[in-house]
């Protein structure tokens, strides 16, 4: 059965005058007894006297015990009113939260128990928020990066059927690398929901590794990109061991490898540093690059975010990939951040050493 606050409230009020009631009946008794005794002991009164006094003493205790449990239930109901209002506040807003809708935050005046709790349950309503406005943005986004590929698609195979173009190595050549854009963009979806929580069970499967054969494995995998971009690479990693999941890790070095490469400009080669400091283990992945603004530095890694409008989706990809290394750092107890001079940027992920 549900119970409303205010029939909570009544139910608690009539317990309580309940109980006032019969504490203050026996004292009253006890009180009158109490004086009739001392009474008939020290007075010299005749029997008629006693009982006038005795009738006089019962009626002022019937009145003062009837005054005292009115004033005490008044004042009961009007404090336990005050007691409950957070709570009422609480269930309309939990109601309208059952409802799909987003509740206003709750006032907060006290720093007890109750106050607590609504502390907490607006931190819940604001964070509820927070994930609504990402998952409208996040289909939003989809939405977007989806569209174009599969127009592009859509228009070249109806004029392929409708006969207005004709079919050639060139436009197959494009439709396929149109088609893998669109399944590498599932792909980063699929990475981004595997390191979304922490409670994956890809995350839980951490080892010991050496940093140096790790990242020597990541580069080996850029040799041949980099020889046909005519980009020279530097390694300069000291030895290490650190507690991490492998896949996660060699997934964070290649992103920032083929990001380095994808926006390589200048001279000078690439150059990916390690080194061991206090209790962690610095990773450095510099490149020539254009600067990043300092205002764009947090925003990178937010998913989808480009740096430039100027860097389409043929070059700059989904704006998946730096959000997705920031997720595995982040799942592995570590931080990321970008430092820029005028001519190179350097992305730097720091690892709890174990």
């Amino acid at each position: 059965m549900n119970v409303t606050p205010v029939s909570f409230l009544w139910r608690l009020t009539f317990l309580h005058f309940f109980v006032i009631s019969v504490a203050l009946w026996i004292s009253g008794w006890a009180m009158y007894n109490t004086a009739c005794f001392l009474a008939a002991g020290v007075g010299n009164l005749d029997e008629l006297r006693q009982q006038q006094f005795n009738q006089t003493l019962l009626n002022y205790v019937w009145l003062f015990v009837m005054i005292a449990i009115v004033v005490a239930s008044i004042l009961y109901f009007y404090l336990s009113k005050r007691l409950l209002n957070p709570i009422r506040e609480l269930m309309e807003a939990t109601q309208l939260l059952k409802n799909g809708e987003y509740p206003d935050l709750i006032p907060v005046s006290r720093n007890d128990e109750i106050g607590q709790l609504v502390q907490q349950y607006n931190q819940l309503i604001a964070q509820l928020n927070r994930n609504e406005v990402d998952r409208k943005k996040l289909v939003s986004d989809i939405s977007h990066e989806f569209r174009t590929p599969l127009s592009n698609l859509n228009g070249y195979l109806s004029a392929l059927k409708s006969g207005d173009i004709q079919g050639d190595q060139e436009l197959f050549v494009a439709l396929y690398q149109e088609s893998q854009r669109l399944t590498s963009m599932l792909h980063q979806f699929d990475q981004l929901k595997q390191w979304d929580y922490t409670t994956s069970n890809s995350y839980n499967h951490k080892e010991i590794q050496a940093v140096k054969p790790l990242l020597e494995q990541c580069v080996s995998m850029f040799r041949w990109t980099l020889k046909q971009a005519g980009i020279q690479l530097e390694l300069q990693v000291e030895t290490a061991d650190v507690y991490v999941h492998t896949e996660g890790i060699q997934q964070v070095i290649s992103n920032l490898l083929d990001n380095a490469i994808q926006y390589y400009k200048g001279k000078g080669p690439i150059r990916i540093t390690g080194q061991k400091q206090n209790n962690g283990y610095y990773i450095g992945v510099s490149g020539p690059s254009e600067p990043i603004p300092d205002r764009e530095k947090e925003r990178i890694f937010q998913r989808f975010y480009r740096l430039e409008s100027s860097r389409s989706r043929d070059t700059g990809g989904a704006g998946l990939g730096l959000a997705i290394t920031k997720e595995i750092i982040d799942q592995h107890g570590g931080s990321i951040q970008v430092e820029t001079t005028a001519i190179e940027n350097t992305f730097w992920v720091w690892l709890p050493c174990q």
